[in-house]
């Protein structure tokens, strides 16, 4: 016997003049299955961006950004949707990339021994020439700590310093604009971390990893509720909880993850795990939604703004 109260599967209609929103707003009448899922995120997302007394982050890996879904990130950035993005030092590289140049649609399938000879990186099905993402940023990133002169910077002093000298089609450039930090907790885990390493080698240049830190203590402790849109795993999803803990867990949350629960690895770990450790909080509203960031993420943004 069904228990009273309980809604009946609905099938999707259709139509030619359907928005986004009207359509998420069927994904949750039609049931099942991750359709339901990314329908019931979308409405947590919406709360949480309305929630004026809640800090928002963002974590998200460097990979997106190669692709269209740089221009949601920079959306969010752009409208101050966001607060606080956490996220890798490859997310600096293409963003400086695809500022000073261009990326190029290829395929999963294509002779990576042949893109070799090429100078072509393939990152997915999408193509990255190595003068823009090798020589191109090397070029940037010493003109742009030249210029500095400092002894000591955070990372998110730093992406502020190279979205003021990108272009509006760059989210670090927003994040400048609209002083939202952008931690990255592995600066050196990329081109651009690379180059400072070279700088560093001739200058006494440190990266103040600890001011970042300060940052995110302070935001966190001053905060009355925290939520978080997290995209894939690593360091930039772990730091983003790690911190949160500390008030007793994020009060909304949304994963996008394609990793598996059952290895019991970070990226795969589901909202639900993250109760357990006291990183998202007994009574939050959170979702984990299995799927392709790539789909996901443009659809859960178009259905806020």
């Amino acid at each position: 016997m069904i228990p009273e109260g309980i809604p009946t599967v609905q099938d999707i209609v259709l139509d030619s003049s359907m928005t986004v929103k009207a359509l998420i707003e069927q994904l949750y009448a039609a049931g099942g299955f991750t359709a339901k899922k990314l329908a019931e995120a979308a409405k947590i997302l919406k709360e949480m961006i309305g929630d004026k007394n809640c800090i928002k982050f963002f974590s998200f890996p460097a990979c997106i950004v190669a692709t269209g879904c740089r221009g949601v990130i920079k959306e969010l950035a752009r409208r101050k949707l966001v607060d606080v993005i956490i996220t890798t030092c490859g997310s600096w590289d293409h963003d400086i990339a695809r500022s000073l140049g261009n990326y190029y649609h290829g395929s999963f399938e294509l002779d990576d021994y042949e893109l070799r000879e090429k100078n072509l990186f393939r990152l997915g099905n999408v193509l990255v020439p190595q003068e823009v993402y090798g020589l191109a940023v090397e070029r940037f990133m010493q003109g742009l700590l030249q210029e500095l002169n400092k002894e000591s910077i955070s990372t998110y002093e730093l992406s502020w310093e190279i979205g003021k000298r990108l272009d509006e089609s760059s989210f670090l450039y927003w994040c400048w604009k609209n002083k939202i930090p952008v931690i990255v907790p592995g600066p050196y885990d990329g081109a651009v971390g690379f180059q400072l390493f070279m700088y560093q080698q001739t200058h006494k240049l440190q990266l103040d990893l600890y001011k970042d830190e300060k940052l995110l203590c302070d935001i966190i402790f001053s905060a009355k509720r925290t939520g978080a849109l997290i995209i894939g795993g690593g360091i930039s999803k772990h730091h983003t909880i790690w911190w949160n803990q500390f008030k007793d867990g994020l009060d909304y949350s949304i994963y996008i993850t394609t990793a598996v629960e059952w290895d019991g690895s970070l990226s795969g770990a589901r909202t639900r795990e993250a109760v357990s450790w006291k990183k998202i909080a007994a009574h939050a509203k959170h979702i984990t939604v299995e799927g392709d960031a790539t789909v996901l993420l443009p659809l859960l943004v178009a259905y806020i703004i």
